[in-house]
């Protein structure tokens, strides 16, 4: 393992640009796609040279592009991105969670397909699950696929469909017999989002963003062989990526960190509030900047213990939906002390009597509200827990 970390550490200082190796905003993220978005040159050479490595995804087989790296080998190239302050070259659903599922489920044909350009950040996916009459209650979906010769035909609506304007394809949950028990009638399938029949609204939220769309399928015909696994058995393959999107959400709570001590909470707190011995001057905001460190430390931690728990079962547990609980609560609370510390600062939407990192804390404070919500309520996400973890009785 040693021989292999000096690889990964000579082959980063050969390929990782000095631009990329800082943190980032939220306007520097790459999420790849046909028509991927670079704000800096070097972005666009991060990704090309991650994605030919096969270390966007490290541990999948090369066959399929990814880096083909042991659990233990990829634990060291995370540290020694880590060190150099490496920026993600990548954000992708496809990465986080439909590549797993096509990797369990999917058929050779699909991973082949789909998997590599995955990869190289060469397709952006979005996940047509939630429909306004199904989203906590997701085994409700009235989204149609009428089987016909050689293709289905799709019609019906999704909801809060994350990026669907930009995306290239849509992995997607229909209805495909209106017969059985509505667990048992779901499929898996996926389509491109140029398909004749296809259209997308974008919700503004209150933050002032519109990542979040409605999406419409009228008559959207779509091949028999985009089907991922068995006909009628797609509640299977949601619920495990489900379990994947919420390890993925989970990382919530370890966004917006910044190792710039410029920005950190505590330097901020003494900016706004002054400081007493160089300790904040207000004791209340002091204890829940404390807390919030302990408790994110103490979540790292169980991150990286259940990490290294499962190195002999890829697939996230029911644990997940504890991890996505608390990491998108630990978000939430991270923004309301925030917004403590610049206090009426915080009230500002444009001007210039704010800086545009008061006005960044607005709209972020109102942005994690979402949290709650998206990748499954909060109290499914409980109700998962007592059920699935704590064995709780109905």
């Amino acid at each position: 393992m040693k021989e292999f970390r000096t690889e990964v550490k000579i082959w980063l200082a050969q390929n990782c640009p000095d631009s990329m190796r800082t943190k980032g905003t939220e306007k520097d993220w790459v999420w790849g796609g046909k028509n991927a978005a670079f704000p800096h040159p070097d972005a666009k050479l991060w990704l090309e040279n991650m994605g030919a490595k096969g270390w966007t995804c490290p541990t999948w087989p090369s066959k399929y592009g990814g880096g083909g790296l042991s659990y233990e080998q990829s634990l060291v190239l995370k540290e020694e991105l880590g060190r150099i302050g490496a920026r993600p070259p990548l954000l992708s659903f496809g990465v986080d969670m439909l590549g797993p599922v096509l990797l369990e489920f999917g058929s050779e044909k699909q991973r082949l397909e789909h998997l590599p350009k995955i990869v190289r950040g060469e397709i952006r996916w979005c996940q047509g699950y939630s429909e306004p009459g199904a989203g906590s209650d997701l085994a409700g979906l009235q989204t149609r696929a009428e089987e016909e010769e050689n293709h289905y035909l799709i019609n019906g609506s999704k909801i809060w469909t994350s990026f669907a304007h930009q995306a290239d394809w849509i992995f997607c949950l229909v209805r495909t017999n209106f017969e059985a028990p509505k667990h048992e009638g779901i499929s898996f399938i996926l389509f491109d989002m140029t398909s004749e029949g296809v259209s997308v609204k974008p919700i503004e939220l209150i933050s002032g963003s519109s990542q979040f769309c409605e999406t419409f399928f009228d008559n959207v015909r779509v091949p028999k062989s985009n089907l991922v696994g068995e006909k009628n058995g797609g509640w299977k393959i949601a619920k495990r990526l489900l379990q994947h999107e919420r390890n993925m959400v989970a990382g919530m709570g370890s966004r917006g960190k910044s190792k710039n001590p410029k920005f950190t909470m505590e330097n901020q707190a003494k900016i706004y509030l002054g400081d007493i011995d160089n300790k904040i001057s207000d004791s209340k905001v002091r204890e829940k900047i404390t807390q919030h460190k302990m408790d994110s430390q103490a979540f790292s931690l169980t991150l990286r213990r259940t990490a290294q728990e499962a190195r002999t079962n890829s697939n996230p547990s029911p644990a997940s939906s504890m991890f996505k609980y608390f990491g998108t609560e630990l978000n939430k609370r991270r923004w309301e002390i925030m917004m403590d510390i610049v206090g009426t600062q915080g009230l500002g939407w444009d001007g210039e009597d704010f800086s545009e990192r008061e006005l960044t804390t607005t709209r972020e404070w109102l942005r994690s509200k979402g949290n709650s919500i998206e990748g499954g309520t909060s109290e499914v996400q409980l109700n998962i827990v007592g059920k699935r973890v704590l064995k709780l009785p109905d």
